[in-house]
C-alpha cells in the first residue's frame, strides 16, 4: 500500500510506526515537507520516500498513492486537503484539527460534497478510538438512559501549558486557538454522547499565567520537557501570541442537554475528565487517572467501578493510537463498514470550538442555527434545522 505524507509533522511522524504496525504492507514512498528533520522516522520503518518541498510539488510528480496522510500545521490544511480530494487518492487520513474557521469549514463542506469526501477521509480525533470512551459508550446505552448534562475537563500542566506558548500553536492565525487546537477531542467526544449539535454556545476565558509579568525566578524545570518546534520561541512568558490559558464554556445542544467544559494550562496535578448524568445513571471517569465508575440514580447502586481502565498506555493516547490505526486499516480493507466517527463528526466539534471563542471575544451567546444550515447547504443537503 503507497503512502504520501503531507507535513510530516511530529504527530504524523508518531502515528506511521502504528500504522505500519497495523498494516505491515504500507510503503511511505513520498513526503511533502520543507524540511528532512523526521524524514529518519520512514527510513526506520523500511521505507526510502522521496521527499519534496511541497504538496503541489509532491502531487504533480506522478506519484501514484494509496493513502495520503495530512498532517501539515493547521491553517494549511484546507488547501492541503483540496489537493488531495482533487486527486484519485481512494483513503484520505487528515490530523485534527480539520479546519481553523467558519468560513473554511462551509468551504471544506462543498469540497466534500464534490468530491466524495465524506467516505474519503478519515480524521485524527484519536480519543473516539479510547477504551475510556468505548466504556463509556457502551455504559450509556445499558445504563444512563437519556443524557441531561454533562461536565468536563482537560487539564494541562505547566510543562504542557509553557510548551504551547512556546509553539507555534500560541498564534491563532496559524492553529485556530487552543479551543480548537487542543480541545476539539474532548468536545468530539461529548457532542457525541450527546447525540447532537450544539445550538447555543457561551463561554469565558483569557490569560493570568503566561505573561511577561508572571515570569517565574529562576527557571523552572517544566520549561525544558517539551522543545517548541517550527516557529517557536524559547519564553513561555514572552506574552506572544493570543491563546488563552484558562477557559471555561457551556454548551446547550438540540437535545436539550447541556455541557459544561473546562480547560486550563497550569494544573499541576492535570487531569481529563467528565461526569455524564442521565435519567438513569451518572458515569464518571478520567482519561489521565484512568478510572470509570458508573452509579444507576434509583438505587445508588454501582454496576462499573474499574479503577484501571487501560493496562498499558504506552502507545499514547491513552491507549488510542495503536487502536485508531488498527480500525482505520481494518476499515479499509473492508472489515468495518464505518469508523467511530465522520470527518462532519471532527467538523461539527470544531465549529463548536470556534463558537467558544466566538462567545468569549463578543461576550454574547452565540447561535448556530444559521452556521448549520449553511453547513448542510455546502453538503448539499436538508438543514436538520429546517
Amino acid at each position: 500500500m503507497r503512502v504520501g505524507i503531507i507535513g510530516l509533522g511530529q504527530r504524523i511522524a508518531h502515528l506511521a510506526k502504528h500504522f505500519k504496525e497495523a498494516e505491515p504492507t504500507l510503503d511511505f514512498v513520498a513526503v511533502a515537507d520543507p524540511e528532512d528533520t523526521r524524514m529518519h522516522q520512514l527510513t526506520e520503518l523500511g521505507s526510502d520516500p522521496v521527499r519534496y518541498d511541497s504538496a503541489e510539488e509532491m502531487m504533480a510528480a506522478g506519484q501514484s498513492f494509496d493513502l495520503l496522510m495530512v498532517g501539515s500545521p493547521n491553517h494549511m490544511h484546507l488547501d492541503h486537503l483540496r489537493l488531495a480530494l482533487q486527486s484519485d487518492v481512494p483513503h484520505i487520513f487528515a490530523e485534527k484539527p480539520v479546519v481553523i474557521s467558519i468560513d473554511e469549514t462551509i468551504e471544506l463542506a462543498k469540497l466534500l460534497a464534490a468530491h466524495d469526501g465524506v467516505r474519503r477521509i478519515a480524521i485524527g480525533m484519536v480519543l473516539r478510538y479510547s477504551p475510556l470512551y468505548r466504556a463509556l459508550r457502551a455504559a450509556q446505552a445499558d445504563h444512563l438512559g437519556e443524557i441531561m448534562s454533562i461536565e468536563a475537563s482537560e487539564h494541562i500542566a505547566p510543562y504542557h501549558g509553557s510548551f504551547f506558548m512556546r509553539d507555534w500553536r500560541r498564534e491563532s492565525s496559524i492553529s485556530g486557538g487552543f479551543m480548537l487546537e487542543k480541545c476539539c477531542h474532548d468536545l468530539d467526544l461529548y457532542q457525541g454522547v450527546a447525540g447532537s449539535r450544539p445550538i447555543r454556545v457561551a463561554s469565558f476565558g483569557g490569560r493570568k499565567k503566561y505573561l511577561s509579568e508572571y515570569r517565574p525566578t529562576g527557571e523552572p524545570s517544566y520549561l525544558n520537557v517539551m522543545a517548541p518546534r517550527w516557529g517557536g520561541t524559547n519564553d513561555a512568558f514572552s506574552g506572544a501570541g493570543d491563546i488563552i490559558d484558562y477557559q471555561t464554556a457551556l454548551v446547550q445542544y438540540e437535545s436539550g442537554s447541556s455541557l459544561c467544559f473546562h480547560t486550563n494550562l497550569n494544573v499541576p496535578d492535570e487531569f481529563r475528565r467528565f461526569a455524564v448524568i442521565g435519567r438513569d445513571g451518572m458515569a464518571e471517569g478520567d482519561f489521565i487517572r484512568n478510572f470509570f465508575k458508573v452509579t444507576l440514580s434509583d438505587s445508588g447502586e454501582t454496576v462499573i467501578d474499574e479503577p484501571e481502565v487501560v493496562k498499558d498506555s504506552s502507545g499514547g493516547h491513552y491507549g488510542a493510537d495503536g487502536a485508531m490505526a488498527a480500525d482505520i486499516m481494518a476499515h479499509y480493507r473492508g472489515k468495518y463498514p464505518e469508523l467511530p466517527l465522520s470527518i462532519l463528526d471532527a467538523l461539527e466539534a470544531g465549529v463548536t470550538a470556534l463558537a467558544m471563542d466566538e462567545a468569549m471575544r463578543e461576550n454574547r451567546i452565540v447561535d448556530l442555527t444559521e452556521t448549520w444550515a449553511a453547513f448542510d447547504a455546502a453538503l448539499g443537503r436538508r438543514s436538520r434545522a429546517a
